[in-house]
């Protein structure tokens, strides 16, 4: 069987640069890959209208997974066939694997009565209050803010109500995310079943190529996928250590951070010309 790489990576940090958010450390790659027909796929938390705007930034053009794998955005034409349980959505062939936003602001609304003044969250906040929250421009802050499977909530109140609101929430059928400041509610899904999914899809397509997923990232919401992957690839981050992992094989840490990183790990992964 002919081999078909896939390389799935996270955004912030790992392609584009903490600071700065610039990819250029890694354009001879990305030119590399698409030379050899190896899809870059992002697998981000950011929301389709970011990505939107940041593919055509990054020069990217196949299938895309938005909001911390609770959807996958596939192009027309990627698949010889329509992918699986699949619906046309915004152009693209979309695999959802989260029920919608509405249904986790109402679990949300639910809880407000129970926690009075302990939180906010994106659909209670304006534009100016996000960008005050998150450090993102206005125009950036609005793209976060349109978000269709889940809901980030800014905790205002102590670490005990907290944990009391999760296990609340738990037990209403969300699965909380847990970042610095903020909670995402969403749906049982991950990076990496969403990972898995796509793979299984390509074998199922392509049934005469073997499919080997490699997965860049350097958060802890980049662990489901980086074990989900059958290479994966830890990128330095100048904010955090190293995301620890259940696996053992197949795991490589960058030596330079974000997207050099990405690049000189896949360079010597995959034997690209740079």
């Amino acid at each position: 069987m002919k081999q078909q790489f896939l390389v799935f990576t996270d955004m912030d940090g790992t392609l584009l640069d903490h600071h700065t958010y610039s990819h250029r450390p890694a354009q001879a790659a990305l030119n590399a890959l698409k030379t050899l027909k190896i899809p870059v796929i992002p697998n981000t938390s950011k929301t389709f209208d970011e990505m939107k705007v940041l593919r055509e930034q990054v020069g990217l053009e196949g299938p895309f997974i938005v909001e911390n794998g609770a959807a996958i955005h596939i192009p027309h034409g990627f698949f010889s066939r329509k992918p699986a349980n699949t619906q046309w959505i915004n152009n693209h062939w979309v695999r959802q694997f989260s029920s919608r936003r509405s249904h986790w602001l109402s679990l949300i609304t639910r809880l407000k009565k129970d926690f009075p003044n302990a939180f906010t969250h994106f659909s209670n906040m304006t534009i100016e209050e996000i960008c005050e929250a998150t450090g993102l421009e206005p125009q950036e802050a609005k793209r976060a803010a349109n978000r269709h499977y889940g809901e980030p909530i800014l905790w205002l109140g102590t670490e005990h109500q907290k944990k009391n609101f999760i296990e609340m929430i738990v037990a209403m059928g969300a699965k909380p995310l847990i970042g610095g400041r903020f909670l995402h509610i969403s749906g049982e899904c991950d990076k990496g079943g969403a990972l898995r999914w796509l793979c299984n899809e390509f074998n199922r397509q392509y049934p005469d190529y073997q499919c080997t997923s490699v997965a860049l990232g350097d958060g802890q919401n980049d662990i489901a996928m980086l074990d989900a992957a059958d290479i994966a690839v830890r990128i330095k981050s100048p904010s955090n250590d190293f995301p620890p992992l259940k696996r053992t094989e197949h795991v490589y840490d960058s030596v330079a951070e974000g997207p050099q990183g990405w690049s000189d790990s896949l360079e010597q992964l995959l034997n690209l010309t740079l």
